[in-house]
């Protein structure tokens, strides 16, 4: 099916936003996008115009909130005033596109467990072998056999052993304790999906491992907090660089995190990474 959408939406800087990792470049103007257990082919035709391989129902069920489709992305970039924040703009400007998934509490929490001092490239190759070795085997709509992302029993199933096949590093502990608790109902993400965004990044922070890089992107990402404002090193980088006197965090609720990821991305660009 075709759909046009008008707001900001860029498949590739969404990808390159460092907020998934189940996406897959299959061609020049399609990706493949797995996000618990299901799986989208979606291709870009130009002019705001896309192909989604589901129908109608799924698309309204699944998949316009995943995309966070009735979000005016626009409307948040237009907040900034340019004279006040030419920084911004610029950053806004040039992460026209990116958007907020919608994405699965519990596995954005994993994969932001796994994130931890590492880079893209070595989080997918991790989140991949995880998925190989504990999800439910599907086959999409191509024919193509993927794997589901994998339920917190069948994680808290796996010996340490197991786990290290994985390449969590250190991170493996905090991976299984994380599932063993989601298994047993101590840890309950959706509690916290009614929680203000500063309730649900402290219960974060209760959690085996996580700290506040990681509760923040879990609450950003996984519970959409749009509020929530992660710092790693380039966010911190481009805060001392550019809010030296604190960045203005009262101005810019209830978007504080969509504002960080045009400044993550900006910043990156501007020193060539």
């Amino acid at each position: 099916m075709i759909i046009h959408i008008p707001d900001d939406f860029d498949l590739e800087k969404i990808e390159n936003s460092g907020q998934c990792f189940r996406w897959t470049r299959t061609d020049k103007d399609t990706w493949r996008v797995l996000s618990g257990g299901s799986c989208l082919y979606i291709s870009s035709l130009g002019k705001g115009a896309y192909t989604f391989d589901c129908s109608e129902d799924e698309f309204t069920r699944r998949w316009k909130d995943y995309f966070d489709l009735d979000e005016s992305y626009a409307s948040i970039r237009a907040r900034i005033d340019p004279a006040s924040d030419p920084f911004l703009h610029a950053a806004a400007e040039h992460g026209r596109g990116i958007r907020i998934l919608r994405q699965d509490p519990w596995e954005t929490l994993v994969s932001f467990i796994i994130s931890q001092n590492r880079n893209i490239p070595a989080i997918r190759r991790s989140v991949e072998k995880l998925c190989s070795l504990c999800g439910e085997k599907k086959t999409d709509s191509r024919g193509n056999e993927y794997s589901a992302f994998p339920s917190p029993s069948a994680i808290a199933s796996l010996s340490p052993e197991d786990l290290a096949a994985c390449r969590l590093g250190y991170r493996d502990k905090y991976v299984l304790q994380a599932a063993k608790d989601a298994a047993s109902g101590s840890l309950d993400l959706e509690a916290m999906q009614s929680m203000p965004c500063a309730d649900a990044v402290k219960e974060l922070e209760k959690i085996y491992g996580v700290g506040n890089k990681v509760a923040c992107c879990a609450a950003l990402f996984g519970l959409h907090r749009l509020d929530a404002f992660p710092r790693d090193v380039w966010i911190n980088r481009a805060l001392k660089d550019k809010y030296p006197t604190g960045w203005p965090y009262e101005k810019y609720s209830p978007y504080n995190g969509v504002y960080q990821q045009y400044i993550f991305a900006y910043y990156r660009a501007l020193k060539g990474i």
